[in-house]
Formats: structure tokens, sequence, C-alpha cells
């Protein structure tokens, strides 16, 4: 009970809650996410743990009495993501399986934990995808066509001339830019909330990736904080780096020609991480 209060819980509420039935994963990963995701995790990996709790883990588990839940069903569940060709994805799933009955260890909801000592299921790819010039070009001029889409495709050439995160792109707001109209010193000072270190960091905005910024300002209300703010109706502030995942990944469908520019695209689509490695990779043979 110690532990459960140090934790910001109410031991009164959770047993109210086991008289009442409430002992299934749904319950537990609600109690999660709120006594510890978005309590200590940056605001991206809180919001990128209930997405996969919604998509992958809770379809499957969410009235399942969470005492019944062995290895042998973590196994099943993540081994079904790897036959999806997501090994990636599995092992996130995993992870976050972990984590959650970490959490109900040390809330004394469980004496044993079900992953313990389990490996990664999923084999990684480790990225190595550099985008050549002529991608470059193709990517540069066709991401921002058609043009109800044309901010969407302004946060990936963002994406490409900072070296920024997807992440860290969505959730560009009007506070962190600096001195915006001077071409000579503006910048975008991001908060340490918002980085994967946890430190401020300050990005100096080339000339074309201050132009990018300006044109993203011109196509947004006055009043809106947010560069790319969510058109959702069940939620209000900015949009997810999966968004811009998601309309790279669509734009990747859209590809046609025989040139080898677009050859190579397709045969190994880039994703948004891959437009900062390019970034990176560039600079370092400046």
């Amino acid at each position: 009970m110690r532990s459960t209060v140090a934790m910001g819980g109410d031991p009164a509420q959770h047993k109210r809650e086991e008289r009442g039935g409430a002992k299934t994963f749904g319950v537990l990963a609600d109690r999660y996410m709120k006594e510890h995701a978005y309590r200590h995790k940056r605001p991206g990996s809180a919001a990128a743990d209930g997405r996969n709790l919604k998509k992958h883990i809770l379809p499957k588990w969410r009235n399942r009495p969470y005492a019944s839940i062995h290895r042998g069903d973590v196994i099943e569940l993540v081994e079904g993501l790897i036959q999806r060709g997501t090994q990636t994805l599995a092992n996130r799933v995993q992870a976050l399986i972990s984590k959650i009955f970490s959490f109900a260890l040390d809330a004394s909801l469980r004496g044993d934990h079900p992953c313990h000592r389990l490996k990664r299921r999923g084999a990684e790819r480790v990225g190595t995808r550099v985008l050549s010039d002529a991608e470059i070009s193709l990517f540069w001029n066709g991401i921002v066509t058609p043009p109800p889409v044309r901010w969407i495709g302004l946060g990936l050439r963002l994406a490409l001339l900072t070296g920024a995160r997807a992440s860290e792109v969505a959730g560009l707001s009007r506070s962190e830019l600096r001195d915006i109209g001077s071409p000579a010193s503006a910048a975008w000072q991001l908060p340490g909330a918002r980085t994967k270190n946890g430190r401020d960091h300050l990005i100096p905005l080339a000339p074309l990736a201050r132009e990018t910024v300006v044109d993203l300002l011109a196509l947004i209300g006055a009043d809106e904080p947010y560069l790319f703010p969510t058109r959702s109706r069940r939620r209000v502030g900015p949009i997810t780096g999966n968004t811009l995942t998601q309309a790279m990944a669509y734009y990747s469908g859209r590809i046609t020609g025989d040139d080898e520019a677009a050859r190579s695209w397709r045969a190994d689509p880039p994703s948004p991480h891959d437009l900062r490695r390019t970034m990176e990779t560039r600079l370092a043979g400046c």
C-alpha cells in the first residue's frame, strides 16, 4: 500500500475496483497510462503507448483477467505481429507489455512477470537508407502535391531540411520559433520536454528551412498555436509524428515512372526517419 501511495495511487479506490471485478487487462492498462506513462514519459512516448495499446493489445486482452495472461500468451500476440511482417512493431509491443506487467508487479497486482527474460522476438533491420540526389529531387517536387495536403508535405520537407524527428516536427508551435522574420537569425527552439534526451535544442533555420516555416504560417490561422493542428474532432492540439509517417507511406504508393529514382524509391520506400538520416549523412560528407 505504501508503494501504491508513493506512485500517486489510491489503495482504497483500487480495492473497490477489485471488489467490483475490475481485474481485467483493460483496467490494468488504463492505470499504467494514468499512473506511469502520462506522468513519467515524454508526451510523444506516452501517445505511442496509447496507440499500440488501442490497436494491437486491447482488442485481444481488454476483458481478460490480467492474472490469466502468461508467457505463452505474450509470445502468441507478438508472433502474430511478426507473421504480418511488422517485426520492429512486434518488438515495441512486446516492450510495452513488459512495462505494463512491471507496473503491475511494482503495484503488487501480480507476483510474477510473464515477460521476465523474454528476448525480443522480432529481427529489426538497422537503418541505413539514405536518399540519392535524384530521390531528393523526386521527394521535394512531389511531396507537396496534391494541394489539400500541402501543409503535411511542407512538414516532411522541414524534416529533411532540419534533421528533426517526425514527432518534433509534428508538434512544432509558434512559441518555439525565434526571430522568424529575420533570415539571418531565424531559429527553432525545441524544449527539453519534446526532445529524446530531455535537453533544450536550438535548430538554426537556414534560408530554405525558414521559407518553409513561413509558408506553413501562411496556411494556418493567425490564432492557431500549432503549425500542424490536428483535424480530429476527438482531440485538440497538434498532429502526431505517426501522421507524417502515414503521409510518407501514402506518397510512396503514388510514385510512378520508370526512371532510376522512382524504381529505387518503390523498391525501398523511405520513412521520415530516413529523411533525418539523409540530412545527417549529407552534412557529414560536407
